[in-house]
């Protein structure tokens, strides 16, 4: 992939050069994923196994790193919105998108983080992000138009609903990792117009015990 063997002004790298940026790539996907972006690019620098310096050499800030990491995960969004778009039937088509952004953002919090607007300065992520944007307000004018969506459903609601789904994630993943699913087909019964029947919600809710050993986990996680 040309983000190995070129630097972000195209000029090719030299050998050494180009591993240490995969390097650093590879990184900072692992800390973004699991810490989120609130980290520094020492915390970057750490887990690759290399030097502050070098990973300032291949990029200049975070914002260009968050933009080189996640860069790839908004044109595949894209691609992924207008997949969706080809589907013949509106609702299945929305349905299909949510559960896209759902599944990626159940295993990165980094995304979530992205997701909900924390891209700021990221100039690459950020003309993504329009394609993006512009897809889900087809998306949504679509499933209206046939009357499966909500009629005061926006589109803007897209990002603020998969962030929490996200944060719901992140809440019950050290308990059972697939419970943002129950709560993502929760989001998109409320949004469905309500002459349409509701399926069956999948899986089962957290018990009691799950949501108190999820609570400790998230404290220990946060100190």
């Amino acid at each position: 992939m040309s983000m190995v063997t070129t630097s972000p002004t195209g000029r090719p790298l030299r050998a050494d050069a180009a591993r240490n940026r995969l390097l650093i790539l590879d990184a900072a996907r692992e800390v973004f994923a699991e810490r989120g972006l609130d980290v520094t690019l020492a915390d970057v620098a750490e887990h690759a196994g290399l030097g502050i310096g070098t990973v300032y050499r291949r990029f200049t800030s975070k914002d260009e790193l968050v933009d080189a990491v996640f860069e790839r995960f908004f044109h595949d969004m894209a691609e992924a919105a207008d997949h969706a778009l080809a589907a013949p039937d509106p609702w299945d088509a929305l349905t299909e998108f949510f559960e896209f952004a759902g599944a990626h953002m159940a295993v990165n919090k980094g995304l979530v983080d992205v997701m909900s607007g924390a891209d700021q300065g990221c100039t690459e992520l950020g003309g993504q992000r329009l394609r993006v944007e512009a897809a889900i307000g087809e998306l949504f004018a679509r499933a209206q138009a046939v009357g499966e969506l909500r009629a005061d459903a926006e589109p803007s609601d897209f990002f603020a609903l998969i962030y929490m789904v996200g944060a719901m994630a992140e809440f019950a993943q050290p308990v059972n990792p697939d419970a943002w699913r129950r709560y993502m087909a929760l989001i998109l019964d409320g949004l469905r117009d309500r002459r349409f029947n509701r399926p069956e919600l999948p899986g089962a809710a957290l018990t009691p015990d799950q949501v108190d050993r999820a609570k400790q986990l998230m404290q220990a996680r946060r100190r």
